[in-house]
């Protein structure tokens, strides 16, 4: 059985993406997975960097146990919307206070300079967006997703990751979204 850590990527509270990671864990935890589940807007953290990574800015209760959930985790799930083009900037700011020297990387003699140190971790990227899936892939080349995989995930040793776009969120049916929110949950059962 798995252990999965999922994290929603949302400045709003009672989202789409919240209801996909709620899918996602009720699936993941009916197959007997263990899973954490992290709402960002309904955590209390300051998103900013401020020394960046030249001094240790200490982390909230809230990020400390969602670091804690990451160290734990062999599985994670990021849940966010594409919000110009990008992650939310809530989202940015929780990846770079919780993924800190020392606890995913640190520095080596390596011709890259850095040792990843969350070897071992799995990962799925579920994007919702306004504009058609297709179109982000193929005419934005998915530019977000590739930065979020390579940059920030792989960096830190997290691989393989996988990806699941749902696109035209916002004009999608209802039935629309029960298909997308079971396609979900079975992800969870599989821990996939």
């Amino acid at each position: 059985m798995s252990r999965i850590c999922i994290i929603v990527g949302h400045a709003q509270r009672g989202t789409f993406c919240e209801a996909l990671a709620e899918a996602y864990m009720h699936g993941a935890c009916t197959a007997g997975h263990q899973a954490r589940l992290f709402v960002l807007s309904r955590m209390t953290f300051d998103p900013i960097l401020h020394e960046g990574f030249s001094k240790e800015q200490p982390l909230e209760p809230d990020l400390k146990d969602a670091q804690d959930a990451i160290g734990w985790a062999d599985h994670l799930v990021i849940v966010f919307p594409l919000w110009l083009g990008t992650l939310p900037a809530i989202l940015k700011g929780f990846l770079e206070r919780v993924l800190q020297p020392r606890f995913a990387f640190q520095s080596d003699a390596s011709m890259s300079g850095y040792k990843p140190l969350l070897t071992g971790k799995s990962a799925r990227v579920i994007i919702s967006m306004g504009m058609p899936a297709t179109v982000y892939r193929l005419y934005f080349g998915a530019h977000a997703l590739k930065m979020l995989k390579r940059n920030i995930l792989n960096f830190v040793g997290i691989r393989p990751v996988r990806s699941t776009l749902f696109g035209m969120v916002g004009a999608s049916t209802p039935d629309k979204r029960r298909y997308w929110l079971a396609q979900v949950q079975q992800l969870g059962h599989d821990a996939a």
